[in-house]
């Protein structure tokens, strides 16, 4: 499982990350950080990524488009990467859980 941070998250997550889903990207690495989410949708589906975001956007093309590719939507309000971090750390399972799922393409945390 490889994640694509969306623009409205810290790059720093992947490298924070990194143990447990190597291999993640962030929107910036791919000079796509202002790119339209449906071109950032696109590639996301190609390369077989889950987006990770905070954008409602995505929640919306999720429920209309279905998977792939599959949206991990955190509502969380502003506060530090480390927050961000430590839920997805702390939902390891349930995210690997929904990457398996075939029946759903959107999560909703926490």
């Amino acid at each position: 499982m490889r994640l694509l941070f969306d623009h409205n998250l810290s790059p720093a997550l992947k490298v924070l990350l990194a143990d447990i889903w190597p291999q993640s990207l962030h929107v910036w690495d791919l000079d796509m950080d202002t790119a339209d989410d449906t071109v950032i949708w696109a590639y996301a589906e190609e390369q077989g990524l889950v987006i990770v975001t905070k954008d409602a956007d995505y929640r919306d093309l999720s429920l209309s488009r279905g998977h792939p590719p599959k949206v991990i939507w955190l509502r969380l309000g502003n506060g530090p990467t480390s927050q961000v971090a430590a839920l997805l750390r702390s939902r390891h399972s349930d995210l690997l859980a929904f990457h398996q799922d075939n029946a759903v393409s959107l999560l909703e945390l926490p």
